[in-house]
């Protein structure tokens, strides 16, 4: 589906867009994008006092902070970090508005008078950039990059040193917009395919090829978005580079994921499904498509285009509202995640239909915005989450919507989402 907006609604859609836009990158500039994240109540010094260290009060801790209806972080003394993912993410949001506001649009920073320097936003992508070559993990095969916090998993803890996949991919999506601003950014990205190959455990099988989500990851499963995003990382360095073998080896991994596409079109969370209590939820499914997309718009071989169809028309139908609201999964329609908004406003931003992403865009500012660039984290049956989260809530959002806002003003709408 292809669908463009009127000419009268694409004004309104810029200003309201890019005036919100504006406001999140204001407040996560005032804050030097650091908060709090999803997952990050191993941080809590309260915790950390405990002598001794048990893998069921880490995940007590961890899930009773991330569950709780209200932000109980500041009474658990979780620290605010910057999260590896969300700059990147940053990254690329403050490099768009560059493009869509100017390099200064006139806006002070958070809290600074009328009369601060203007902001300039290549300047604070390039911070950005910068502050993810210098974070990077290291004694690994090639760029990578991971959580700041530790993450307590069933059959593991998690910590900053182990490396994932999908820090990875933003990462090196991050790097290579910045690389006009600074040489090294390409030159480290264009070592993550190594690390993918060698740290990942790149693995030919069957159905086509595989690769673990974290490099402290058994290989008893297998996580579908995440291999996606590891097809992504290599399909941005093979239109970077024109290196033939990452665009094979990204095929190979997009083969793996095809084949364990469901009849209903979408894409359970983990193989085996047993591994994961997740089902197909909305924005992880969201990942395979934008990079199924990407895929058969950056090789045009037609090789995903069933799959793409299908994947399209299950996202669309069956994990958003006609309103745009974004259901929690294929039987569930709640909680309402602003991470599943944002992965919405890109995918159909990215394959055409501006006018459905817009809805989208009208649904998340009229149920979850909060206002003074401030969006919430989720909207369950009878309230709303009050919780404004870092990466999953701004980061998101500002990348979603400069995004979208690209897509507008270029007034192409069947573009294929480079960053």
């Amino acid at each position: 589906m292809h669908h463009s907006v009127s000419q009268s609604n694409r004004a309104v859609a810029d200003e309201r867009v890019l005036a919100v836009l504006r406001e999140v990158l204001e407040y996560a500039r005032g804050r030097d994008y650091t908060g709090w994240d999803y997952a990050d109540g191993l941080s809590s010094r309260l915790l950390g006092a405990v002598p001794i260290e048990n893998r069921w009060l880490n995940i007590a801790v961890q899930e009773s902070i991330k569950r709780a209806p209200v932000n109980i972080r500041p009474v658990a003394l979780v620290e605010q970090r910057r999260n590896y993912k969300g700059t990147a993410l940053f990254t690329v949001a403050n490099l768009s508005a560059a493009e869509l506001l100017g390099p200064g649009d006139g806006a002070p920073a958070c809290g600074e008078s009328a009369l601060s320097p203007r902001v300039n936003y290549r300047s604070e992508a390039r911070s950005l950039a910068t502050w993810l070559l210098q974070n990077r993990c290291t004694g690994y095969a090639g760029y990578c990059g991971s959580h700041q916090h530790p993450i307590q998993e069933l059959d593991g803890r998690r910590d900053p040193t182990d490396a994932d996949v999908v820090s990875t991919s933003y990462g090196v999506r991050g790097l290579l917009a910045a690389s006009d601003l600074d040489t090294r950014f390409r030159e480290l990205a264009r070592t993550a395919a190594v690390f993918l190959r060698e740290d990942l455990d790149f693995t030919e099988v069957e159905e086509g090829a595989r690769i673990n989500y974290a490099t402290c990851d058994s290989d008893d499963h297998f996580t579908h978005n995440a291999i996606a995003l590891g097809a992504r990382l290599l399909l941005d360095l093979y239109a970077t580079t024109g290196t033939e073998r990452h665009r094979t080896d990204a095929e190979q991994l997009l083969d793996y994921v095809v084949a364990h596409q469901t009849d209903r079109g979408g894409w359970l969370y983990r193989e085996p499904p047993s591994a994961s209590h997740l089902s197909m939820d909305n924005h992880h499914n969201g990942f395979i498509v934008e990079v199924l997309h990407y895929h058969e718009h950056l090789i045009a071989s037609g090789r995903y285009t069933d799959a793409l169809a299908a994947g399209l028309e299950f996202y669309r139908s069956t994990l958003f509202e006609n309103n745009g609201a974004p259901n929690w999964d294929e039987t569930n329609a709640y909680p309402r995640d602003i991470h599943a908004a944002a992965q919405g406003i890109l995918v159909f931003s990215y394959t055409g239909d501006l006018e459905f992403a817009s809805r989208i865009i009208d649904w998340t500012i009229s149920n979850l915005y909060a206002g003074d660039g401030r969006f919430y984290f989720r909207q369950h049956r009878w309230f709303t989450r009050p919780i404004v989260l870092m990466r999953w809530c701004q980061a998101w959002m500002a990348y979603a919507l400069s995004q979208y806002a690209v897509k507008v003003q270029a007034e192409v709408p069947d573009t294929i989402g480079l960053p």
